[in-house]
């Protein structure tokens, strides 16, 4: 009788060849949770890793990243290797088949003239160094949501952090991943003078109330029904609708840019009014307004007990972003206790000292 070898082939990793992976996390923008879909690049050879964070995993947003990556790195990898990614794989591949790339990807291939490895579908381990790293870039860098201003502000933060990460000791060859990456990076493709410009453009029409689908939302375009069709230019983050004479109609963020979920505040303070001593400690204490942070951290529990239960009750009817945009028109009208002692902040000296309101994060 014959049986099946079901162990797996220990695979070789050659220098210069990169494993290419999303992870979704979570990241807080204006005080509310924002869905990050990381696009992250290995190189198995030196385990460095290389991620950017973007707002889906559609095809701008994919070659977007890779444009990122790729200065990242300083190079182009000489090979790339994928799973049966939507934005690259029309057609998976089979026992008798190789599978077949979109036509937008294979543009984006040969421009920069990297070779591409599709794995074999369900087969994760043939791809283990990126999913690893992954996990290990959700676990050591967003086990607590980190505070963004902008992707770009945050491609920045993962970047900086990753860079110092490969001061550490590879976990078989007891160098430095970064001693190993310097070498590794002998072996890249040299980078065009320009990145690959990425945007999609069609035609669409507008329904009987001048609206579009973008990304699965109607967005309303202004003086769309004068025109049978209009071309639509979308890039990773924007979206322009242009008449057929050139007229810009609408130019603006694509809908998921918009998209957040609130924190649960009012389930947090609630917990904080029972223990008012954790709200110093919480991890969810960046994420309060200034003002309002200042408001609750005053020395004297009662005191501070006392405003958590005022917010507490102000957050059935408001968003923690209304409150502190209504700050002193609550604390005039008695919503926000605000009676005077010796641990009461001194208003007009705080905001002097931020000019600019701070924003809720």
């Amino acid at each position: 009788m014959t049986f099946t070898d079901k162990g797996y082939e220990r695979l070789e990793h050659p220098p210069g060849e990169a494993q290419v992976d999303f992870g979704v996390m979570e990241a807080v923008q204006d005080g509310e949770i924002v869905d990050i879909h990381a696009l992250v690049m290995t190189f198995p050879h030196s385990n460095a890793g290389f991620a950017v964070p973007l707002p889906a995993e559609n095809q701008e947003c994919f070659l977007h990243g890779l444009n990122i990556l790729f200065k990242q790195v300083g190079g182009v990898p000489k090979r790339i290797r994928i799973d049966n990614l939507t934005p690259a794989v029309k057609k998976k591949r089979t026992k008798n088949e190789e599978a077949q790339l979109t036509d937008e990807f294979v543009q984006f291939q040969n421009y920069y003239g990297f070779d591409v490895q599709v794995c074999n579908p369900r087969s994760g381990h043939e791809k283990g160094n990126v999913e690893n790293k992954v996990g290990y870039i959700r676990y050591n860098f967003f086990t607590s949501a980190p505070i963004m201003d902008s992707y770009e502000g945050l491609t920045n933060q993962l970047f900086h952090k990753l860079e110092a990460d490969r001061n550490r000791i590879h976990y078989a060859k007891n160098v430095r991943i970064e001693d190993l990456w310097q070498e590794e990076r002998d072996y890249l493709l040299a980078l065009p003078e320009k990145p690959y410009p990425v945007f999609k453009e069609h035609l669409v029409k507008v329904n009987k109330y001048n609206e579009v689908k973008v990304d699965q939302t109607l967005v309303h375009v202004p003086k769309g029904g004068n025109y049978s069709q209009l071309q639509m230019i979308l890039t990773w983050d924007q979206l322009k609708i242009v008449s057929p004479n050139g007229e810009i109609l609408l130019d603006d963020y694509r809908p998921y840019m918009k998209k957040r979920k609130a924190l649960p505040w009012l389930s947090i303070i609630k917990t904080w009014i029972h223990k008012p001593r954790v709200v110093e400690y919480s991890r969810y204490n960046k994420y309060l307004p200034g003002r309002i942070k200042e408001f609750l951290l005053v020395d004297n529990l009662i005191i501070r007990r006392k405003r958590l239960e005022a917010l507490a009750s102000l957050l059935v009817s408001h968003d923690m972003k209304k409150i502190n945009e209504e700050f002193y028109e609550l604390i005039a009208q008695d919503k926000l206790p605000s009676d005077n002692n010796p641990y009461e902040v001194d208003w007009s000296k705080y905001d002097s000292l931020a000019p600019r309101e701070e924003a809720v994060n």
